[in-house]
């Protein structure tokens, strides 16, 4: 190799140099990042009993439970996050906790995503499940401020797409539009349950031009990312099932993969998919990171995004993602830059808000990885 050639080459990644990264992540749920000793001391606040009570051991079944390649049994770990959110102290307990531990992990921005009807069960209006949520938020972003971390928190109100309650989740999301929700989501069992039966609720939120992402390619195949396209979706969550719309000779490379219809459209759209990697793995989307479509759907151009979809569940982290990303599917910095610009403009916030954060925080610490490595 020439002296001009090392010149240009891409500093090595080491897990320190991860871990100061700018990041940013779209797809990640409030109910599935859980510090487990906040889980035990609310459950014995609230009398609820968890499947152990050491938090070492509490954070081991998570994963295990999670680990099982179905998505229903994964989605069965939410029942005891959930049992400990029901009241306004769990709430904002847990909204905190993330505002603190996402920027302690390089976050700059984040969307996070809960389901307001989840957290009903001891009287709680949704109204009061948001306000609860919303000052956990500022309380950590204050928080991570003192210790030098800079946040910016959107939230994502999410309705289940097994209920028959999305025209009100979707009002709901408009009330408070201005008060922190930046966009609407829907989640939950996917396969059985289309995007389209919630079209009352996308079309409201079409007149009233509010954002929102829709779970599609995850649990279900293609058909339901054409669903949710059909929906008019500004984002996919996961979409990693789009591959299924994609031929790719064997041993070729991507120049010489198909793309049917619906991938084509995705792809010229530039519509972000919210790909979780950690996740998609305990769900069968895939058996390692570096076999995982992430990698094959950046090569093609796609607006990919890198997510944790649920810390607690996969026992991970933006870094960790990183880490395994750059480790097994040799991920670049130019990569992770990439990745990070296109969910920071994939974003549901206001485009100042954006272009602030790029400015003053993504670019800077790119590079500055650089000048360091």
């Amino acid at each position: 190799m020439s002296t001009e050639d090392s010149y240009d080459a891409p500093p090595a990644l080491t897990e320190a140099m991860i871990c100061k990264l700018p990041k940013v992540v779209l797809h990640d749920h409030l109910d599935g990042g859980l510090r487990p000793t906040t889980m035990i001391e609310l459950a014995e606040k609230v009398g609820h009993t968890l499947p152990a009570t050491d938090p070492d051991a509490l954070a081991e079944w998570f994963v295990t439970s999670a680990d099982s390649g179905s998505l229903v049994r994964y989605l069965e770990t939410f029942e005891h996050t959930i049992a400990v959110m029901q009241t306004v102290e769990g709430l904002h307990r847990v909204a905190r906790d993330a505002a603190i531990d996402l920027a302690a992990d390089g976050v700059v921005y984040a969307e996070q995503r809960y389901a307001p009807e989840q957290h009903l069960r001891e009287g709680l209006t949704l109204q009061e499940v948001v306000d609860a949520v919303q000052q956990g938020f500022d309380d950590g972003v204050a928080e991570a401020a003192e210790a030098g971390h800079t946040i910016t928190i959107g939230t994502l109100i999410t309705a289940m797409r097994h209920a028959d309650r999305g025209v009100e989740i979707a009002e709901l999301a408009l009330a408070n539009r201005d008060r922190g929700v930046v966009g609407f989501d829907i989640a939950g069992a996917e396969l059985g349950f289309p995007a389209s039966n919630q079209a009352e609720a996308f079309a409201a939120l079409r007149r009233e031009n509010f954002p929102f992402t829709i779970h599609a390619g995850e649990a279900d195949g293609a058909s339901s990312v054409w669903d949710a396209v059909q929906q008019g979706t500004l984002r996919l969550g996961h979409g990693v099932r789009l591959v299924e719309d994609i031929v790719r000779p064997a041993h070729e490379s991507t120049d010489h993969a198909q793309l049917g219809r619906l991938s084509q459209w995705v792809l010229d759209r530039q519509i972000p998919l919210e790909v979780a990697p950690s996740s998609n793995l305990q769900t069968g989307i895939a058996g390692t990171i570096a076999e995982h479509p992430v990698t094959f759907l950046r090569d093609l151009g796609f607006a990919v995004t890198i997510n944790t979809d649920n810390r607690l569940m996969s026992a991970t982290s933006m870094s960790r993602e990183f880490n395994l990303l750059a480790a097994e599917a040799d991920w670049t910095l130019d990569d992770f830059e990439e990745a990070t610009l296109v969910a920071a403009f994939g974003a549901f916030a206001h485009r100042d808000v954006v272009e602030r954060i790029v400015a003053e925080q993504i670019v800077p610490g790119y590079e500055a990885a650089r000048a360091e490595g």
